[in-house]
């Protein structure tokens, strides 16, 4: 591939290491429950919005609650754990040297308040031109709408665009897209709660 017209990060393990926060909050939320699931699950389900695993839980699990209640308790907790995110510096560095120099933006399956909220954290939510959330398009990764949305909304052809993801349904997403993709697992070993 040429230079890369512009360039599409997805957040949350990509540029923000949260996914153990992510996955700890989902403990926290159904552990009263009385169900639990690994946290090698947890990452297989990687690039779905909350809701959809909530809807997964419920589902998995039989149980008598609103996955959409579910969801917004999960979301919650995650945002009371929200001083613990860290960076995945490696990825941030090259959103770091690219703003200003080509369009950014930034395509997640996490709901805007909680991506924002992430972004805001790190110092970096004004180095993107567009910010693209669950709450955007109607199908999900693995499905190529929202990296669609995302280089539509920055005025650019999806094939002129590199993204960053981190999970196997957001790499199909992207390429999907007609994107170039760089998997970030590549460059970096995420934490894990376990160990």
């Amino acid at each position: 591939m040429q230079e890369p017209y512009a360039i599409i990060f997805d957040c949350d393990g990509t540029l923000a290491d949260t996914m153990p926060p992510h996955y700890e909050a989902w403990v926290a939320t159904i552990a009263p429950l009385g169900v639990s699931f690994s946290e090698d699950r947890f990452y297989a389900m990687g690039g779905w919005p909350s809701q959809q695993v909530s809807q997964w839980v419920v589902q998995e699990f039989g149980l008598d609650v609103d996955p959409t209640q579910l969801t917004h308790d999960k979301e919650a907790c995650f945002e009371q754990m929200l001083h613990r995110v860290q960076a995945v510096e490696p990825v941030l560095a090259i959103a770091r040297q690219e703003r200003g120099r080509r369009p950014l933006a930034v395509a997640t399956g996490g709901m805007r308040r909680i991506c924002e909220g992430i972004l805001t954290h790190l110092g970096c939510l004004d180095w993107f031109d567009a910010v693209v959330c669950c709450e955007d398009v109607t199908r999900h990764k693995p499905h190529p709408d929202i990296f669609l949305e995302a280089a539509r909304r920055l005025g650019v052809s999806p094939t002129q665009c590199v993204a960053y993801e981190d999970t196997n349904p957001g790499i199909e997403s992207a390429r999907g897209a007609g994107m170039h993709v760089i998997d970030v697992r590549t460059l970096y070993t995420p934490r894990r709660v376990s160990g």
